[in-house]
């Protein structure tokens, strides 16, 4: 095989990887905006036991130790940690071997994300500067990766690979983002204490990491003790989640020559009298002992992050996820003030900056990018396809509506902040839609939607 032929093998694994890594998150998509609907619908026909349920109080404690919270804030600060330890396998996984892992791909989709965080908060504070709600700053700064992507696969595979990767590592980079504003900017206040323990518990999560331990168990109690101390720190719990996945080790037991040579040597252990060995897994025991041979070099080559992320996730889009749009989407539409809350500081701040901000954050500043850091566009992708991707980057459904929580107590701010949310996720979506089918006109349709040409 030529060197030439190596490099193409690699980038169609690379692909192939990417495009289940893509239905699985745009498949997650659709329970998600199930529950937003369900939330709202319930809402709206019985207010008082939408809020009764999802305010009911719930203990958790062993012994003396009990921890009493709304059934709102376990999911928001307990199962959220879940989905955030999901968004940080990604993260890592795509500073490794993603559309991050090198400066030269990763300068394109960070910039569009700084852009995308940047713009929009300045267009919150535009209306919100020296108000007591200028703490929202941080709600039209998210991109929704599920609902992004969702959107991108109505358009077929007229949609270049690229764009898919671009818009994709846009989201992730700007999860990292919120991640860090989040516990930087949303903390009011730290416990020195517990602080100390939670570095304490980073050392032994560095030290198993170092030391090769392959073990999940290990990571899970760490990480559940690490949540703990973070919740008592006083930072968001949820920010837990993202820094235990930094330490999942990504590489397997085995490297993958001892898997090549172990798998042949099982292989050679079939032997069949006929032309056929038909169905003769449990009519002969050898073959079965091979089989289960082969799964565990399977098991022993897979790298615990894969594995891990490859684990969650169905249970963070069917279930966290769920739950967390049930509990926090729901809005009182019939009894809104509607002039009151188009007209509010808070709902036009972080409607504009997603609908507004974002596009031009992305654009701009993936413009910028090209002309000061020679960055290049994606094969097959031209500005126009930018620009709807920067669109796309409003919709802010999941990390927008976790920061509303955030940053507001008030019930009646809290709800212009998720009109808004919801009114600019939809529109942007549209959009998002619009000009990229627009860029796709006259574009061909490729297998895998490795499309060409510019817009």
């Amino acid at each position: 095989m030529t060197h030439a032929e190596a490099i193409s093998n690699a980038e169609e694994n690379q692909s192939g990887a990417f495009q289940r890594f893509f239905k699985r998150i745009t498949q997650g998509s659709y329970p998600l905006f199930l529950a937003a609907v369900t939330a709202l619908v319930w809402a709206n026909v019985d207010m008082h036991s939408y809020h009764a349920v999802w305010h009911s109080e719930l203990s958790v404690g062993l012994g003396p130790a009990l921890l009493t919270k709304t059934l709102a804030h376990w999911i928001d600060e307990a199962l959220m940690a879940i989905f955030f330890f999901v968004v940080g396998l990604e993260i890592k996984r795509e500073l490794l071997v993603g559309g991050l892992s090198s400066p030269r791909q990763a300068i394109l989709p960070i910039a569009a994300a700084i852009g995308g965080m940047v713009v929009p908060a300045l267009i919150f504070l535009a209306f919100n500067a020296g108000t007591p709600t200028a703490k929202g700053w941080g709600i039209p700064m998210a991109t929704d990766i599920a609902f992004a992507l969702a959107v991108l696969s109505l358009l077929g595979n007229r949609v270049p690979l690229g764009l898919k990767l671009f818009l994709s590592a846009l989201a992730i980079a700007d999860d990292l983002g919120a991640v860090l504003v989040i516990a930087l900017f949303y903390t009011p206040s730290v416990h020195v204490g517990y602080l100390l323990a939670s570095v304490g518990i980073l050392g032994i999560l560095l030290t198993g990491n170092l030391m090769w331990i392959r073990w999940t168990p290990f990571y899970a109690f760490w990480g559940a003790a690490l949540w703990f101390a973070v919740l008592g720190s006083g930072v968001h719990a949820t920010v837990a989640g993202v820094v235990v996945a930094l330490f999942i080790p990504a590489r397997g037991k085995f490297d993958t020559d001892t898997f090549i040579r172990d798998v042949q040597y099982h292989m050679g252990q079939f032997s069949c009298e006929e032309e056929s060995c038909g169905f003769s897994i449990l009519l002969n025991p050898n073959h079965l002992n091979t089989v289960q041979a082969i799964d565990l070099c399977c098991k022993d080559v897979e790298t615990p992050l894969q594995r891990l992320e490859h684990a969650l996730q169905p249970w963070v889009a069917y279930l966290v996820l769920t739950l967390f749009a049930l509990a926090n989407a729901g809005l009182d539409l019939g009894g809104l003030d509607w002039a009151g809350a188009l007209g509010d500081s808070v709902t036009r701040g972080v409607a504009l900056g997603l609908v507004l901000g974002k596009p031009l954050g992305i654009f701009g500043f993936s413009f910028l990018a090209t002309q000061l850091l020679r960055a290049q566009l994606p094969s097959g992708v031209g500005w126009l396809d930018i620009l709807g991707a920067g669109m796309l980057g409003g919709i802010g459904f999941t990390m927008s509506l976790f920061v509303t929580g955030l940053s507001f107590s008030s019930p009646e701010v809290a709800g212009n902040a998720k009109l808004a949310i919801i009114l600019a996720s939809v529109l942007s979506g549209i959009l998002g839609y619009v000009v990229i089918s627009r860029a796709a006109v006259g574009r061909p349709a490729l297998a895998g939607g490795e499309g060409h040409g510019t817009s």
